[in-house]
């Protein structure tokens, strides 16, 4: 099943769309003309925000590349206040799920910012083993290639892709 794609048109059934028009409870951190950002009623650490584009975007196809830029810079700020908050905060998370398969909810773009400290429960589990150079650079292609056949809301070409890894470069 395929959330994304959808459109941007406000959705009435979005939980998100209803607290962006007020018509929903919600704890405000932060609103402007394009970004709200609001605490988690779920949160896996006190100071759990979530920052939402006002416009409704089921997923990051369909978010304009200028907003999603915007929502970024706000939750860059955010996650600086977390820091200089009296929340326990030893590092900052920002974790953002697009698409079923990634654990998205709810099915509005949102980029969750939340603290970390020691002892949290937050775990992330996944095969973190090093790969082989020959499957990172296959994905490093695919990935290329997809970049080129993008056709997204808002997206600007991308400058500067190559081909192939030059030599004698550093290796990520």
């Amino acid at each position: 099943m395929t959330l994304t794609g959808n459109g941007l048109a406000p959705a009435e059934d979005c939980i998100f769309c209803a607290i962006v028009r007020g018509e929903v409870e919600a704890s405000l951190v932060h609103q402007d003309d394009e970004i709200v950002a609001f605490m988690d009623l779920h949160p896996v650490t006190p100071g759990h925000l979530l920052v939402v584009p006002r416009l409704h975007a089921v997923g990051l196809e369909d978010l304009p590349e200028d907003v999603g830029g915007r929502m970024w810079t706000q939750a860059h700020r955010l996650a600086g206040a977390l820091r200089r908050s009296r929340l326990q905060c030893e590092g900052v998370n920002m974790f953002l799920a697009d698409g079923e398969a990634a654990f998205q909810e709810i099915f509005h773009v949102h980029l969750h910012v939340f603290p970390r400290f020691a002892g949290d429960t937050f775990r992330i589990d996944a095969d973190w083993r090093r790969r082989e150079r020959v499957e990172l650079d296959a994905a490093a292609t695919a990935v290329r290639e997809g970049m080129t056949s993008a056709v997204r809301v808002g997206a600007v070409p991308a400058p500067g892709l190559v081909a192939t890894r030059p030599s004698g470069h550093a290796r990520a």
